[in-house]
């Protein structure tokens, strides 16, 4: 048996030790949770711990892979930045996060890596998170004179317009929001089993009208008329003729059909202007009852 090749990955036994060693009283707190590491540090800390993240030996993440927003609208400081790293030497992850609020600026990582500046011009777009020491700090994903922050959970779902391209007036015009499915619960049942509710229109649905019938049940259905279909069987054909597909095509015939046409004017015969329409090849004219014409 042949072994599978992958990618050998560091363990991440003593990485929290070291964190804490390293970082010291920057660390808030200190999560482990499926195989998953996260720092949460003061916020003005943020670019001395990645900086020590980054070039400490037994840690050593190098690069910056990602920096996300998480809005909690109930707390004090309703917003985590999120800064994902990867250790390319050890291939391994950790993530560290800093919480702040609406007013106060989270010190900027550009100077470690120049791609966080892209990254947290998206966070600042969705949630409007601000970030000090970033000279670019403008809208990266929404349209100029955007209001607002989509992200955020208080963030209203109408009210807005949307922008688009029109391919038939071959300009970008905007148009009030339009929300083509209204709001419902979800249950999120099985499939074959159905929801609860039914909805209107619902042809399947057992009808509550006086004078209804109700489908008769399948054979060898148990009490009460309740037919599941079991997930450890799926169904399946068993000759050809169940699938739908008919025979095979004679070979013949489908190069035939496969041969190029003339265009359609080509195929019609034109009639001369004078005189009367040519008869026929291969057909032989009546006999009347009196003789031959």
């Amino acid at each position: 048996m042949t072994a599978l090749h992958v990618p050998r990955t560091a363990s991440d036994e003593g990485v929290i030790d070291g964190a804490k060693k390293t970082l010291g009283d920057a660390i808030v707190a200190v999560k482990s949770h499926v195989g998953e590491i996260t720092l949460t540090v003061k916020r003005d800390e943020i670019a001395n711990v990645l900086k020590l993240l980054r070039d400490t030996p037994g840690l050593e993440y190098q690069q910056l892979m990602e920096i996300a927003g998480v809005d909690y609208p109930d707390r004090p400081e309703r917003f985590e930045v999120v800064y994902h790293l990867l250790s390319l030497t050890k291939n391994r992850r950790i993530r560290v996060t800093v919480v702040t609020d609406e007013a106060t600026p989270v010190p900027s990582v550009t100077g470690l890596w120049p791609v966080a500046g892209w990254l947290e011009r998206e966070v600042f777009d969705m949630y409007g998170v601000l970030f000090a020491g970033n000279s670019d700090l403008r809208r990266i994903l929404t349209d100029y004179g955007f209001e607002g922050y989509p992200q955020r959970k208080d963030f209203p779902l109408t009210g807005h317009v949307e922008l688009r391209y029109s391919e038939v007036e071959k300009r970008v015009v905007y148009e009030p929001v339009s929300l083509p499915q209204d709001f419902r619960t979800f249950d999120f049942l099985m499939p074959w089993e159905g929801p609860e509710y039914r909805l209107p229109g619902d042809e399947k649905a057992t009808s509550e009208e006086p004078g209804a019938t109700s489908p008769a049940p399948a054979p060898n259905s148990p009490p009460g008329g309740d037919v599941k279909t079991p997930t450890e069987t799926p169904k399946t054909t068993d000759k050809p003729s169940e699938t739908g597909a008919g025979k095979p095509a004679d070979v013949e015939a489908r190069k035939e059909a496969r041969k190029p046409r003339a265009p359609k004017a080509e195929q019609e015969v034109s009639k001369p202007e004078d005189g009367p329409d040519p008869k026929p090849k291969g057909r032989r004219g009546r006999r009347s009852g009196g003789g031959a014409t």
